[in-house]
């Protein structure tokens, strides 16, 4: 397939959309109900429905009865543990065999045209970044997932939690489903804000960064505390009028949910013809900048708050705009100090 049709490749073989990227129509205004429309096959198909999807299949045929659920214990937490896992290993690394390990797509789609196993670096372990974003997702990713989970799943059997059946609050639960992806998009805007303060950065988020170069293992490649803060989306449904279906929707719009952002390629190719769309652009241009896109491009929040790029030259040009107000802000408070300490 022939992906200079959707976009363009630099010398380097990077290759970025012909189009920027843009925002959900679904907060811009005025209301443009025509266009919501339209998106709106988008906002459930594919990846929504598959996460929501897999929680249903969960409470089906994984979720323990709810008698087990009332005390903690090691069997069933152990239990959910290796299905976290396996699930894991089997959604992550089929998109890990179909485009890094076969390369079936070779670079076709590919932001940054090389692959992480062309490089060693000393920021992994091993200076290897699949074992180390590997060893860090079941170290601590799904491990903290499967704390939170059995954390929640105990607070629901125990009435600590609100419990609303779907035959008697079909149209709420309708409603909460339905705003499971702004939750997350507004969760993670506020955590992924306060982890670039520059102490938690370097001591914790910086380990998520050494990915510069996305892979599906980079997806939950996280320091623990990152893992708590990022998981922790789910607490919000010990307050909302919810059912423990939906707050395994919302924890696996988490942790499945991370690798769309992180695949590394705008676009799957499945089969000769058809498509799939990642929207992974936005969030690679996090990666590749660090200071911009701290939110997914469904609710406008980067652009209210100044740090949104598009990947269009005129995005650029906003970006080296607001580092040289940066770069002039922090000379200009150098020289006050130093004035400061000659006047002393």
């Amino acid at each position: 397939m022939d992906d200079l049709k959707y976009g363009k490749r630099n010398k380097r073989g990077d290759w970025a959309p012909n189009e920027p990227v843009q925002y959900a129509p679904l907060f811009q205004f005025p209301t443009r109900f025509l266009a919501i429309l339209k998106w709106l096959p988008h906002y459930f198909f594919p990846w929504n429905m598959i996460f929501a999807a897999s929680a249903v299949a969960y409470w089906a045929w994984i979720i323990p009865p709810v008698e087990t659920m009332r005390t903690l214990g090691i069997g069933w937490i152990a239990w959910l543990y290796a299905v976290n896992a396996v699930c894991v290993f089997l959604f992550y690394g089929a998109f890990e065999l179909h485009l890094y390990v076969l390369k079936r797509q070779e670079n076709r789609f590919k932001y940054n045209g090389k692959f992480p196993s062309e490089h060693k670096s000393r920021a992994f372990w091993f200076e290897n970044q699949n074992k180390d974003n590997i060893l860090r997702t079941f170290l601590s990713g799904v491990t903290i997932w499967t704390a939170i989970e059995a954390s929640m799943l105990w607070a629901y059997a125990n009435g600590y939690a609100p419990w609303l059946t779907l035959a008697e609050n079909p149209w709420t639960l309708a409603l909460v489903a339905l705003v499971v992806p702004i939750i997350h998009e507004f969760h993670f805007f506020c955590v992924h804000r306060l982890i670039h303060t520059p102490l938690l950065y370097k001591w914790v988020h910086s380990v998520h960064h050494n990915s510069v170069n996305p892979s599906p293992w980079s997806s939950l490649s996280m320091h623990p505390v990152e893992h708590l803060l990022y998981f922790g989306t789910a607490f919000y449904h010990l307050i909302l009028p919810s059912n423990p279906i939906i707050m395994l929707y919302q924890l696996h719009y988490a942790g499945f949910g991370a690798i769309p952002g992180h695949v590394g390629f705008d676009k799957v190719e499945v089969g000769e013809e058809k498509l799939v769309d990642s929207h992974a652009y936005a969030h690679y241009l996090h990666h590749k900048y660090f200071e911009v896109n701290y939110g997914d491009a469904l609710i406008p929040l980067d652009k209210w708050f100044g740090t949104w790029h598009d990947g269009s030259p005129q995005g650029e040009a906003q970006m080296q705009e607001r580092y040289r107000k940066r770069k002039e802000k922090l000379a200009a408070s150098k020289a006050r100090s130093a004035a400061g300490e000659a006047v002393e």
